[in-house]
């Protein structure tokens, strides 16, 4: 098993990258770091926020992970931050959804380029009154559909591990900025995965929050039938907990409320304070197979925790598999219908496939073509496994699969082959019903074979993280997903902070980075 630190991969890169001039320490600094140098006076926020632009200039070409750079109104804002808990902190807002006023959201797609807020969102509002300095928008997928994020308006985001393969998705611009350190941290929203995928893709850390925990406020109440949940990808486990404190306020008119906090989460950096009954599983949960490095993963973070002293074994949820995968794709189906429909009354146009990705116009299809009797029998499957996975918690305090079931993957290796693209141009021509169902068994069983152990947890509202563990023979990082109880996030950062001490990973540097 591969823990140490990699030797340094192949990439795009021919020559050493231009070496920053600002702040030599930033790289090392995470958010909380900084934010205490700068309330000290050792830093000044325009100061942290010229290094940061400096690293954006130089490493962002090659990444493609910022899409929208807000460098010159950052500066406008530089000396009139809010004393928050992370004032003077270089922040990365997530392409999709967040709105800051006066600056445009695309969603990653076409039609809405360009668009620009009138208002801020709850959680920018948040984020904000914490001090962060908001420097730009991170690439998405279109409306955060994929796994990977290679949007047609902004091209492919890169993994700072190797240049060749993705980030992940769907807040891959996010885990690309952040393992690069261009920022310490940056806004990243899970609908399916997209926050532990990418954070697991990139050697970083990222915890999605019980469902119902961070409003999306005002526009919103929820977003795939519950299925989103807004935080950050960060690289030190301190940060996430500070930035979930942060945003983790209790909102009124909510249609779903997580149970509040007993105090804050910060409070939970310690190790546990008793032994753990863990369960785990080296096979995947909605896929097939999955890759010998991720089972090596998964074993590796076992003996960690038993050496560790929690008790670890073998076992496993039950849950209707097939239902559970039709009922995610029919869920995500009925919002990406409504996506294109904003979108296209926002541009002024008529729904078209021509507007908008392949992917995409099929998901809407369906969801133009899926009865409400079908959706509300999905949705009861999906309660009825709810009600399945937390009795499983209630004999187990963890439950442990690998984030990924492979490693992170090539750039355009989930690209549509030939015979996707008849299936689909059938469907556009010929919306059937058989055409339907048979297009959600190959997403199920094509869209899940890389990713298929994050998005059950989605469905059931737990909360879960990605921790950066381990490190394959090809210097690609290969996180390990925790999950926990509904509303357990304060044992994840108990388990995380313990993890993060026994093996740390700060100190682990991407190729590109090692190049400087």
């Amino acid at each position: 098993m591969n823990t140490e630190t990699p030797n340094k991969t192949s990439n795009e890169i021919s020559e050493p990258l231009k070496t920053p001039t600002l702040l030599p320490e930033y790289d090392q600094l995470d958010a909380t770091a900084l934010a205490e140098l700068v309330k000290s006076g050792e830093l000044t926020s325009a100061e942290v926020l010229e290094a940061a632009i400096e690293r954006a200039e130089i490493r962002n070409p090659s990444l493609n992970a910022i899409v929208t750079p807000l460098y010159d109104r950052a500066r406008e804002e530089v000396d009139n931050l809010p004393p928050g808990p992370l004032q003077g902190v270089p922040f990365l807002l997530k392409d999709l959804k967040a709105k800051l006023k006066g600056t445009p959201t695309s969603n990653g797609t076409r039609l809405e380029k360009g668009r620009v807020a009138e208002s801020n969102t709850l959680i920018v509002d948040r984020f904000l009154e914490s001090g962060v300095q908001m420097m730009g928008k991170s690439s998405s997928p279109e409306f955060g559909i994929m796994a990977v994020t290679e949007p047609v308006i902004w091209g492919p985001c890169r993994n700072p591990w190797n240049l060749n393969h993705t980030p992940g998705g769907s807040s891959g611009g996010s885990s690309s900025a952040v393992a690069a350190r261009i920022v310490p941290i940056a806004h990243a929203g899970d609908g399916g995965g997209s926050i532990r995928i990418p954070a697991s893709a990139t050697g970083t850390f990222g915890l999605k929050p019980t469902r119902g925990r961070v409003s999306m406020a005002p526009y919103l109440g929820e977003a795939w039938g519950g299925f989103v949940q807004e935080g950050v990808i960060s690289r030190s486990v301190r940060d996430s907990a500070l930035a979930l404190d942060q945003i983790d306020q209790l909102t009124i008119g909510e249609p779903y409320y997580a149970p509040h906090k007993p105090r804050p989460w910060t409070s939970y950096l310690q190790a546990p304070d008793r032994t753990l009954k863990i369960a785990f599983t080296t096979g995947t949960l909605f896929g097939q197979d999955n890759h010998p490095d991720c089972i090596a993963a998964v074993e590796s973070s076992v003996k960690l925790l038993e050496d560790l002293g929690h008790h670890v074994e073998e076992a496993r949820p039950t849950f209707p598999r097939d239902e559970l995968v039709e009922a995610y794709f029919l869920t995500v189906a009925s919002g990406c219908s409504v996506f294109v429909e904003d979108s296209s009354n926002y541009a002024g146009v008529k729904p078209s496939a021509k507007n908008f990705e392949t992917v995409t116009w099929a998901l809407a299809q369906i969801g133009w073509h899926t009865s409400s009797t079908r959706l509300s029998r999905a949705r009861n499957a999906m309660h009825y496994a709810s009600r399945h996975i937390a009795e499983f918690f209630t004999e187990y305090d963890l439950f442990i699969t690998s984030t990924h079931a492979a490693p992170p993957i090539k750039i355009g290796e989930l690209g549509l082959k030939m015979v996707d693209k008849l299936q689909l141009g059938l469907i556009r021509n010929l919306p059937v019903q058989a055409l339907f169902d048979l297009l959600l068994k190959g997403m199920g069983n094509k869209a899940l074979s890389k990713t298929p152990n994050t998005m059950l947890f989605n469905q059931t509202g737990q909360p879960g993280m990605s921790v950066p563990l381990y490190w394959n023979e090809s210097g690609l990082p290969i996180g390990t997903q925790i999950v926990a109880p509904f509303g357990g996030e304060g044992l994840l950062f108990e388990v995380a902070t313990q993890l993060e001490e026994a093996r740390p990973w700060a100190d682990r540097r991407p190729p590109m980075i090692s190049l400087i």
